[in-house]
This record gives C-alpha cells, structure tokens and sequence, in this order.
C-alpha cells in the first residue's frame, strides 16, 4: 500500500505549479527580487531547490508570504487562466508541514532527524508573562521602528526609565504572536542573572529541551543552542536589562536561525550593540502623540469631557512629554476630578513634591511599579558605583539646578563644581573623572551626553531633575547653589574670547538655576552670574530680553535686599542702559535722572556707582540728540571722576572716551579725532596694545577721522586694526566682525564701491553664520550692504532688501528702534530717488511725526528728516541719504 502524499509534498507541487504559471524565473531572479524588498529577504539557491521538490517548506514566514505573492502576481499577467490557491492556504499548509516535520512524520512519513538541539519542540508555545497592553497606546510609528529593527535579528531598545520600552516590546511581541510571524515566543524578564537563566530554563523545558539538563544553567545553555538551529521562527524578550554582564554567555543567536531578539533596558553600554545586536534609542512622545494619548485617556473616563488643546499640548510639555509622567498624572487627574488648568497649577507648584501630584501606589496604571518620582533612583544608585564611584550622583544634582536641554560641559568640569565633588566624595577629583561621571550617567540614560556639541555636551529630562532636587541631599542646599553659579562664572567667555553659543547656553543655565534656587544667589546680594547674564543679553543684541531681565532682577532686589541697597542702584543702572540701547534714550534719561538723586542720596556723589550713573545719564543725553548737555556734563564728570580716581584709571578714559564720541556727535569730529588719539595712546600704555578697549577705541578714532573727511587714514587704521583682530580676537569675535564692516563702509567713502560691496556681502555670510540672521548687528551689516546696491544705482534691489531688513527690524528691535527708523529713512530717500516722490514724501511725512515722538523735536535725526521732506516736497533732487554705519561707531565707547 502507498504512503499517503505528505503535507511537504503538496506544498511543493503547488509551487512548483505555481511556478511554472509564472513564467518559470530562475533562481538568480528571486535571489535579487527578494533581496531588493524593505527589509531584505533572502532566498537561498538551495533552499528554493528544497522547497520546490519537497524537501523542506519555508521556515520564515515573511519569506514565504513574499515568494507566493510575488509568483502570483507574475501567474496572474503570463497565466491569466491559472488559478493559484489562496493566500491562507498557503500559509496553514506551509504551517501543518512544519508541524507534521517536528512531529516526525515529515517527508514522505519517514520519521525527521530528532536533535535534541533543534528538533524537540511542541506546537505554538509561549513561555513568560507578556505585560499587559497599555491604554491608549501612541506609538505606532516606534513600534515600526522595532519591527523593521527586529526583523534584522537582535535589537536593544533603550532609553530614560518611564520612556516605555517594555510597553513597546509587549507591543511588539503581541503583534508577532497573533499575525503568527513566530511559532515560539520567550518573555524574560531581565533584572538579574538568576532570572535570566530561570526564563530561559523555563523555554527549555517547554520546548522538550530539559529532561537531560543538570541544572537551570544546563537547561539555559540547551535553550540557547536551540536558538542557533531552531527550524521555526522564534522571538525572546529580555526585559529591563540592568547590567550588561548578567547577560554574558547568555545571548542568543538570531542572525543563525529564523529569530529575532528584543532586549528592553535603560545602559547604553557598547558591549550591548554588536554581534548583530543593534540599538533603537526611544524618545519620548512627540508633542502629537503626547495630546492624542491625554485625549483618549480623558474620553475613555468620560465620553462628553473636552479640555481645549492648549492645555493638553502644555500639561504634555509640562509632564516633558514622558509616556510614564503623562499615565501618572492623567490618572491623578481623573482621580482628583481636577480640569488640566488645575492640575498644571498643583504641577508648578514648587511647594508640592512630584510625589504629591501623581498618584500613590495604590492607584498608578498600567501595571505600573513605581510612581515617577521613583523611576530613577535604581538607575542613580548604579550610575553612583559606577567607576570613579561617588561621582554621578553629586554630579547629577548640580545638572539638576540647571537648564534641561543643554549644560556646557566646561561647567561640569569646573574647578568649582570639582572642589563640590571632592567634598562628597572625601578625596580629590579631575577633570577626567568628572568626565566618566557623566558617561557613568549617560549609559544608565539618566543624562544624554554629547561631547560632539560641548557648548550643549549635557541633557536632562525635566523631571528627573525635578525628582533629583526632591531627592534628600548631604549638605546645604544653598552652598550647592553657589557652588553651581560659581561655575556658571568659571565657564562663562571673557569679552576677548566670542562664543555666542556657548554664552546663549550659559545665560539659560543662569536662568534656570534662578528660578530653582533665586534666594541662594541673592544672600547677601546678587551672585555676579546674575549681572553676567544680563549684560551677555545686551552684548549679543537681545535688546527687549535684556530690559525685561534687568527689569526683573530690580523687582528682585527691592523685594530680596531694599530699594536702597548699592546693588538695587546698579541694576537699576543696568535697566535704564538697556532701555537706552533698544532705542529708548527719552525713557532712559528720565529713568537715569531720578537713579541719580537717588545715588546721590545714600551713596554721596563721589561713590563710584554714583559716577558710572552720571556717565550713562550723560551718554543717553547725548542719544537723545542733547550733544551741548551731554558735553557740559560728560566734561563736569570727568574733573569729578579725576579728582576721585586719578587721572589714568580705566574709567577715566571711558569718560574721555565717551566724551569724544559726544563731541564728534556735535559736529566736531576734528576735536573727536583729537580726544581719541590721547584715549587711544593712554589705552596702549594702561591696558597694551591687546586689550578689547584698546581695540574699540581705536576702531572709533578711525571712524571720525574719517567723519572728518580723511578717509584714507581710516581706511588704514581699519587695516591695521583688523588686522589685530584677527590676531588677538580671532576672525570671529563681534568686534573683528565689526572692524570688516567698518572698514568696507569707509573704502566706499574713498571710491573704491565694487571691493565695498564685495566685503560687505562676505561679512553678511559671516556675520549670519556666527551672531544669527536676527543679531542687530547682521541687521546692520545688511541695511547697509542694501544701501550700497541703492548708492551703486541699483535701486530696485535696493529697495527689496530694505523691505526685508525693514521687516526684520520691525520684529525683533521694535518699530520705534532708531534702527527701524533708520532704515524707513532710507528706503522713502530710495523711494523717492526710483521715480516715486509721491510715496516717498508720504514715507518721510509718516516717519517725521515717529521720529518727532520718539526722539524729541531737536533730534539730529528730526532735523534730517525735516531737511529731506522738504528737498522732495519743493520737488528738488534729494541726496541727503544717511550712511552712518550704525547709529554709533563699532563697539560701544568705554
């Protein structure tokens, strides 16, 4: 009697009629075919010879399912009378073939080689505890992510405790399981060695593979030879590595068989990547994911609550948009029956702990373990013994006063912040140690750490730096904070020395560290990193941010010290220099006006902040268009300030300096010249030839030498100058920047426009690239470039880039700033000039009214505008047009 026809067989002979209904391809064509699919498939010659006489049938599902559709699809063009089975009769037979091969009646009956390596397995198995399916899931693009990885062998997702990696991977496993892409499924989890060696005892056991096993590490290692050879496809999950060594000599080999291996943990050690293991770093919800989950959480407690969008978006921005924070705290929510705008107010409250506005054990979600605030003081204790031991945890409390989303690693390893650690540690620590700290932090995913971008090196998540702060810490609070301003201060660039990045991560680290600890930084009075930070706002061109800091910190002062406190009088000075500065010279003289009495007052007249206030009071007259006042109090201040100082100190000459200046704004530029070349001679001998001051004081003598009509001297002081510059400042500081525009405006004044325009368009790539596209002083170097073009007679594109620049102005230093006003000015003269006199005059009449309002009716400016108006309302050729470089020479006098 003949042996009944195997279930091998019959999936053979349908393929290989499959086959021949598609044209009959060779092997080589579905070698590349496969290959070519996203992710790669691979299609043996001997395996394809296997599969079509009936030797084996296709382990990998997803191979299989590919071959069928791609064979019928070619059947369907070359054979249209052909009919090819289903696709789900594909699949269960290749299934029963597979079951009826490991059962030992595979090929023909005859029994199957039984390896107790490979062959002794049961139907479907699943071995371990798959957690429990997180409401509302958002994150099917990740759990793409994972497949495509997976798909490729071994993955190890990794990220910050509460990200949601083991949610991703039950995810993952679920999905697996039911779309039947895997025969057998091992959920371990992964704490500890002992664990592993369990769970993978248990998969041998389940599998068949144990009777002859000694012992659980005897059964591990049978679980894993199986998984070199396994006919079938197969995935293991180990969970929540802690410690890559638990799993050394326990790793699977997915890249020799048909599995996959999912490992979840929060290291990022490189021993973990490798071997074909590769790392998925998880990131937290997108904003879109973080509202779409608090959403469907809130509808799925109560159908007909709405919570408008910008408190969902600002809860999840609130919670930094962690899947852990975010369950937490919209289960607090609903439990306390509080709307968002409440609970984002019980959040900010910094009297309340994060434990006291998530929920408590009893009612944490999801299965969760632990509430948030705890998530990472496991990960902390690793990361602390880490070698050098005792170094990450102190180093992480300090991350924890400053800003989130980039600390510069100079201020980790500062002298301050190393004499910190030190102290905790009870022996001294260096650079390099503080360092490994945090690459010690990093691995554990309590930081990110990126040397690469060393002005930003440091990252941390919001609320582990909440729960850090929350933690009990040895020592003061308060000494902690100092410690960290001190190497705020430590890290921060001399004037000499511009780095506009690094500067702008420092000023936020200054404002976060204020908000987590202000009554530290102000005992006895204000920490100097407070002034630093503002006066690095006005330096870099953030005019308004600067006002609104200085404004700030007086508030401050009066309510933390007193109204009359020195240091209230010198923020106070600050403010009323800023407003000046942004544009506001009325406001500024007013404010300066009542400082002074003030001064005066508790100070007496010959304290030095009362003469630094007379000194502004005088320069903001000067900007007002008040030169006579200016002059007669700039030079009453100066037989003051030698009387009290002696007649050489450095703000002598900053008097001069300024005084110069006021004079040249006179009309006596000649006098100017003269006063700059004693302050500039002095600089040389007080300060050397190096010193920034001694630069800009002879940047400004340039310029009114060549206001006084010697343009060729000009243009040779601003060669030489630039030429130190670069030297001592480097091609990049805003002063060697400043000297380059300078010195391009004044070689157009000497008839040399094309080299003119030409550097002017160089230092524009140059200025965007280092200060910004908004810094006032790119605006400026584009205002003028654009006037240029205008001067050269090309008046249209003259007057496209004085729109944008104009627009530009308007957004970031106000319409009232003289700048702004400054280019109206010159795009109504260029209006005018292109033919259109009717739009320029009503350009020039609505800017004489601003100008009156803003600057006062005596302004030189008004007087100019007045002048124009009316050259183009007698319908005379105007060709007054303004080609100050900027409102006052390079750098700022003093």
């Amino acid at each position: 009697m003949s042996r009944p026809e195997s279930t091998t067989a019959r999936y053979a002979a349908a393929l290989r009629a499959l086959h021949e209904a598609a044209g009959a391809p060779d092997g080589g064509v579905l070698r590349r075919q496969a290959a070519a699919q996203v992710p790669p498939l691979k299609v043996a010659a001997a395996s394809w010879s296997d599969w079509r006489n009936g030797r084996n049938v296709p382990v990998n599902p997803g191979v299989a399912r590919w071959l069928v559709a791609f064979l019928t699809e070619r059947a369907r063009q070359r054979s249209p009378e052909f009919t090819a089975p289903p696709p789900e009769w594909w699949e269960r037979t290749r299934v029963q073939a597979l079951l009826e091969r490991r059962e030992g009646t595979g090929r023909g009956g005859r029994p199957a080689r039984r390896d107790t390596a490979s062959s002794w397995v049961v139907r479907r198995s699943r071995v371990g505890v798959i957690p429990p399916a997180a409401d509302c899931l958002q994150r099917r693009a990740a759990i793409d992510r994972l497949a495509r990885a997976a798909k490729r062998g071994g993955v190890v997702l990794t990220g910050m405790g509460g990200i949601g990696k083991t949610q991703l991977a039950a995810a993952y496993a679920r999905q697996v399981w039911q779309r039947q892409d895997v025969d057998v499924l091992v959920w371990v989890p992964a704490t500890a060695r002992p664990q592993i060696v369990a769970g993978y005892a248990q998969a041998a056991a389940t599998l068949g593979l144990g009777e002859q096993a000694r012992d659980a590490e005897d059964a591990a290692q049978r679980f894993l030879a199986w998984t070199q050879t396994a006919p079938v496809p197969w995935l293991l999950v180990l969970d929540d590595v802690q410690d890559p060594a638990d799993v050394r000599g326990l790793w699977p080999f997915p890249q020799e068989s048909a599995g996959q291996m999912v490992v979840t943990t929060r290291r990022r050690d490189a021993v973990l990547s490798g071997q074909g293991r590769r790392r998925l770093d998880i990131a937290v919800f997108t904003p879109a994911e973080a509202r779409a989950y608090l959403a469907a959480k809130l509808a799925a407690h109560a159908p007909s609550r709405a919570e408008p969008e910008r408190e969902l978006d600002g809860l999840a921005a609130d919670l930094g948009y962690l899947p852990l924070a975010l369950a937490q705290g919209v289960s607090y929510l609903i439990d306390a029956d509080l709307e968002c705008a409440a609970y984002r107010r019980r959040l900010a409250d910094r009297r309340r702990t994060l434990a006291e506005v998530m929920p408590d054990d009893s009612g944490l979600p999801d299965d969760h373990r632990t509430i948030v605030a705890a998530a990472w003081s496991l990960g902390i204790q690793h990361a602390d013994q880490a070698r050098p031991a005792g170094i990450a945890r102190p180093l992480l409390t300090v991350a924890a006063l400053l800003e989130p989303n980039g600390i510069p690693e100079p201020v980790m390893t500062s002298p301050p912040v190393l004499a910190h650690l030190a102290a905790q540690r009870g022996r001294a620590v260096s650079a390099e140690d503080a360092y490994d700290g945090l690459r010690a932090l990093h691995r554990l995913s309590l930081i990110d750490h990126a040397p690469d971008t060393p002005h930003r090196a440091v990252r941390v998540h919001q609320l582990i730096q909440r729960a850090v702060r929350e933690f009990p810490t040895p020592g003061s609070r308060d000494a902690l904070a100092v410690t960290v301003a001190d190497a705020l201060m430590s890290a921060w660039p001399t004037a000499d020395a511009a780095e506009p990045v690094l500067t702008q991560a420092l000023r936020a680290c200054a404002g976060a560290l204020h908000d987590h600890a202000g009554p530290a930084l102000w005992r006895p009075g204000p920490h100097p990193v407070l002034f630093e930070a503002g006066r690095s706002l006005q330096e870099d061109g953030f005019g308004k941010a600067a006002i609104a800091y200085w404004g700030d910190l007086v508030a401050n002062a009066v309510d933390r010290l007193c109204p009359d406190h020195v240091d209230t009088l010198r923020l106070r000075d600050n403010l009323a220099y800023s407003r000046g500065r942004a544009g506001d010279s009325a406001g500024a003289v007013a404010e300066l006006e009542e400082l002074l009495a003030d001064s005066v007052r508790v100070l007496g007249p010959d304290h030095p902040v009362t003469l630094a206030v007379r000194q502004n009071l005088a320069a903001q007259r000067s900007d007002t268009g008040n030169s006579a006042g200016a002059i007669a109090e700039l030079e009453e201040l100066l037989a003051d300030s030698v009387r009290v100082l002696g007649p050489e100190h450095t703000e002598i000459l900053a008097i001069r300096h300024r005084l110069a200046y006021a004079k040249g704004e006179a009309g006596a530029a000649s006098e100017a010249v003269e006063i700059l070349e004693q302050v500039y001679e002095a600089r040389v001998r007080v300060l050397g030839p190096d010193h920034t001051q001694t630069l800009i004081a002879l940047n400004h003598l340039a310029y009114w030498r060549g206001k006084s009509g010697d343009t060729a001297r000009a243009c040779a002081d601003l060669k030489r100058l630039l030429g130190d510059c670069l030297r001592v400042l480097g091609p990049d500081h805003p002063e060697t920047l400043d000297t380059r525009g300078q010195l391009a405006w004044w070689r157009w004044e000497a008839g040399d426009p094309a080299t003119a325009v030409t550097e002017l368009e160089l230092l524009l790539a140059d200025s965007t690239r280092v200060l910004g596209a908004d810094h006032r002083d790119t605006l400026v170097i584009r205002h003028n470039l654009n006037c240029l073009y205008g001067e050269a007679g090309d008046l249209d594109r003259a007057l496209r880039g004085l729109r944008a620049v104009l627009r530009d102005r308007r957004g970031v230093l106000g319409p009232d700033h003289p700048d702004t006003l400054l280019t109206r000015y010159n795009h109504a003269v260029f209006r005018a000039r292109s033919g259109d006199a009717a739009t320029g005059t009503a350009e020039l009449r609505a800017l004489l009214a601003d100008r009156v309002r803003v600057l006062g009716p005596d302004h030189p400016q008004v007087r100019e505008t007045r002048h124009e108006l009316a050259l183009w309302t007698d319908a005379q050729a105007g060709d007054s047009l303004r080609r100050h470089v900027r409102t006052s020479p390079g750098g700022s006098p003093g």
